[in-house]
């Protein structure tokens, strides 16, 4: 049963990749974001999350090239309401105009509703997220929905040194004032090793699109992320 389910999603992220490198058009761009992130508890019911993340541009317009677009540093405070709910407001700083001279920073306040369930192996999050984009121009309203699945690759339960799996699609909605609702669609796959207790390491791709009710375009992101808990 274990081995069935990783061949599913070894197939899905094959045709994703698939998908994603067969595309040879002009609206199409690949980034590059690492990630760190620290995350620890102050009680049972109340945790602090702090992340560093940048983004650079490493194909564009069928050529390959390396820009650094932005960097990103932000914190959410967590707070459990139940078992398998909580609630979580975020602050982000953007900082992209010290790459590129035409682009704007970015002040971003996040509020959020998460919930989680669990059938056998298998664990499903259900996020929701509210985000008010605040820039020197204008400030947009994201909302967004979450539907995430995660699982131990190598047995029941996710032992240290062995692999787990995450794989999510995401809607989001972009509003403003004078702005056309814009819609976007997000699908990622990670894969992750549990270092330590108190560290994982994943790597994962993301394929989004933009505008797609407009001109689409399309995006790929090459993932990785450090994280470290306390």
């Amino acid at each position: 049963m274990i081995m069935y389910s990783i061949n599913n999603y070894k197939l899905i992220i094959g045709l994703l990749l698939f998908s994603v490198f067969i595309r040879g058009q002009e609206n199409f761009t690949t980034y590059a974001e690492p990630r760190v992130s620290l995350n620890y508890n102050l009680s049972k019911m109340y945790s602090h999350n702090w992340a560093v993340a940048n983004r650079s541009t490493i194909y564009e317009s069928s050529e390959l090239e390396f820009n650094v677009l932005q960097f990103d540093i932000g914190h959410f405070s967590n707070f459990k309401i139940g078992g398998n709910q909580s609630l979580s407001l975020g602050i982000l700083f953007r900082y992209s105009e010290l790459f590129e001279r035409e682009s704007i920073n970015e002040f971003r306040i996040t509020e959020q509703y998460n919930i989680i369930s669990r059938s056998h192996i298998v664990r499903y999050g259900h996020r929701f997220r509210a985000e008010q984009r605040i820039t020197s121009l204008l400030t947009i309203h994201r909302f967004r929905y979450r539907f995430t699945l995660d699982l131990p690759l190598e047995g029941q339960n996710l032992d240290v040194g062995e692999s787990y799996f995450i794989g999510n699609a995401e809607t989001l909605l972009n509003v403003g004032k004078d702005l056309k609702p814009i819609y976007e669609q997000r699908f990622t796959a990670n894969f992750g090793w549990l270092l330590s207790s108190k560290t994982k390491l994943q790597f994962g791709l993301e394929y989004r699109l933009l505008n797609f009710t407009e001109t689409i375009l399309h995006r790929t992101l090459l993932l990785s992320s450090l994280n470290f808990s306390l």
